[in-house]
């Protein structure tokens, strides 16, 4: 089973909780909506997952129901003790926290060798840096399905040339592919939020997609965020200083292009030594 709008509403009430809009707090209240992101997550036996924001355990009860192994992280200390009686009796282990601040890779990594999944509604101001943090730091997680504002999601997943492609969706690109798989709309969740989200799947490369013995990415975000704060400006103007001027060449770049005509590896070889 998972939880219901109503069943929500009486956790609240019955424990006095509000959810904190510091926190951006929003409940998925939709048995169908939780069962569908397991779906596309391809959570089932044997999978390993760790869920970041679980709230009060709707979504951690549809991944349990699987006979996945569930490790779910919550930080808001307020909730730990409702969701660890919500989900508890499923057979999954809660862990309190906050998942910018926990070393998530010693957390996975405690629990056994082996690939997991992470799995998880994000709030806006979380979703990125957690994203690229999990990606730079957690080798182990192997694929995300993330809920996310749609602006959010679609910078994750943009290419090159689309309007939403920054250097977010370059940091995601070296490590990643991304993809939007679904939409969810407002009404799914307590309280019902004022933007829509989206569902995004990353999985991650068997290798970067630049080589980091040549660039390593702290290199490439260094180049790329340059790149990117001045989008307007042709590259040998926004990267002057940050690469030498003879780059261009050594990369087939074209020295007035701007950021968003390029994709990773071209970014990879305007950033090569």
């Amino acid at each position: 089973m998972t939880l219901s709008g109503a069943d929500i509403a009486q956790l609240l009430s019955a424990h006095g909780l509000r959810p904190s809009k510091a926190l951006g707090q929003n409940f998925v209240a939709d048995p169908n909506t939780v069962r569908r992101i397991v779906r596309l997550a391809g959570i089932g036996p044997g999978s390993r997952v760790l869920e970041i924001g679980a709230g009060l355990g709707s979504l951690t009860l549809a991944l349990a129901e699987t006979g996945a192994v569930v490790v779910a992280v919550e930080v808001d200390r307020r909730l730990v003790p409702v969701l660890r009686s919500v989900v508890e009796p499923a057979g999954v282990e809660v862990v309190e926290g906050d998942a910018l601040a926990l070393d998530l890779a010693a957390l996975v990594a405690a629990r056994g060798p082996g690939e997991w999944d992470l799995v998880a509604n994000l709030p806006y101001n979380v979703a990125t840096p957690l994203v690229l943090r999990i990606l730079v730091e957690v080798e182990a997680v192997t694929r995300m399905l993330v809920m996310v504002q749609r602006e959010v999601g679609e910078r994750m997943a943009a290419s090159a040339g689309q309007a939403a492609y920054g250097a977010v969706s370059v940091r995601v690109a070296y490590f990643a592919r991304a993809e939007v798989v679904g939409r969810v709309p407002p009404s799914v969740f307590v309280p019902r939020p004022r933007v829509e989200s989206v569902l995004v799947r990353l999985v991650r490369r068997a290798a970067p997609a630049v080589d980091p013995a040549v660039v390593p990415y702290a290199r490439l975000d260094a180049v790329v965020r340059a790149g990117f704060a001045q989008r307007r400006k042709m590259l040998r103007r926004s990267l002057a200083g940050v690469v030498d001027p003879e780059a261009f060449a050594r990369a087939g770049v074209r020295p007035d292009a701007r950021a968003e005509e390029l994709d990773v590896t071209d970014w990879g070889r305007l950033a090569a030594p």
